[in-house]
């Protein structure tokens, strides 16, 4: 690879008081990753040097704001808002960032939007699972992204810990022997994926066709199940679904925390190369084992370097 090839990360995590204070989240993290986490200019940067990466795509933390109750999440939504623009403004060389959005306040939700995007200079905004209890499918979130459309900017659906029936009823007793169930394991990949499938089979993308959402960790697994879900909607009635069509069509996927030559080799057959973007899911993940990998692996130069930068750049509108 071309020695000056930049690097461009878009699912790497932040944690700020303006939010984090609400959730009561930051006090579970080990040491290591809540130091990261609230480091901007220090280990951060330094990390990023050390592995080549030129840009950050800074997003909060999960759960985010969709389980803050609603008397508190507008004015947080504001505030951590404010402070990434702050942060971004200060090291734009270094980083851009996605917005954190009241979802259970669709409308103040759609304005927070438009505010951070246009005012802030924001790229976009990622929401964490569930919306107070609610998939994000229904018709009552779509204008958070009947804005997302008209302001040409993607929602990046990140997973959040299934809900608590779910996990009683589908992981206990071993979500306790093996937290990771939950969460990247398995829980995290299944509670997105669904959300993603709900969304296309809700008719918001007939809607809104030029809605732009972003996966995580190489599509959540739904570019495996692709053809077999296609294939088995199109069953019903008699009539063939859209699905596939929509999914290469409205989603872009990541390889957050998901350094596998065979999964993208998969996901470079069935979407078209620049719907695949590079995040190493930093700091869960190493910058150096997302960097090395992707440079090793045996796709070629190009495609990497359309993975490393410039789909990302055109996505964001950089």
């Amino acid at each position: 690879m071309n020695n000056m090839q930049k690097i461009m990360a878009v699912e790497e995590h932040f944690m700020h008081p303006t939010l984090a204070n609400h959730l009561g989240h930051a006090a579970k993290q080990p040491k290591n990753i809540r130091d990261r986490l609230f480091d901007f200019t220090g280990i951060r940067i330094s990390e990023m040097d050390a592995a080549g990466i030129d840009v950050q795509i800074l997003s909060h933390q999960s759960p985010g704001s969709q389980r803050l109750p609603d008397e508190v999440a507008i004015q947080a939504c504001e505030n951590v808002n404010n402070a990434l623009a702050k942060v971004v403004e200060e090291n734009s060389s270094r980083f851009l960032g996605f917005s954190m959005l009241p979802t259970n306040l669709p409308t103040s939700a759609a304005t927070e939007l438009k505010r951070s995007v246009e005012e802030l200079g924001l790229k976009g905004a990622m929401i964490h699972g569930l919306s107070g209890g609610r998939m994000v499918d229904e018709e009552f979130f779509w204008p958070i992204f009947s804005q997302a459309e008209k302001l040409n900017v993607p929602i990046y659906l990140h997973p959040a810990l299934p809900d608590k029936a779910v996990t009683a009823r589908y992981y206990s007793p071993y979500d306790k022997s093996h937290p990771m169930l939950t969460r990247a394991a398995w829980g995290f990949g299944v509670e997105a994926g669904t959300q993603a499938i709900r969304m296309i089979l809700s008719g918001i993308f007939d809607k809104h066709p030029d809605l732009k959402i972003i996966l995580g960790h190489l599509g959540e697994a739904l570019p495996f199940w692709l053809p077999r879900i296609q294939e088995s909607l199109s069953r019903e009635n008699g009539q063939q679904m859209n699905f596939e069509k929509i999914f290469k069509s409205n989603f872009w996927i990541t390889t957050s925390g998901f350094f596998s030559d065979t999964a993208l080799e998969l996901c470079l057959k069935v979407l078209n190369r620049d719907r695949i973007l590079f995040a190493v899911d930093w700091p869960y993940a190493s910058n150096q084992s997302g960097v090395n990998w992707l440079k090793s692996s045996p796709i070629d130069s190009e495609i990497k370097a359309d993975i490393f930068f410039e789909n990302a750049k055109h996505l964001l509108r950089i």
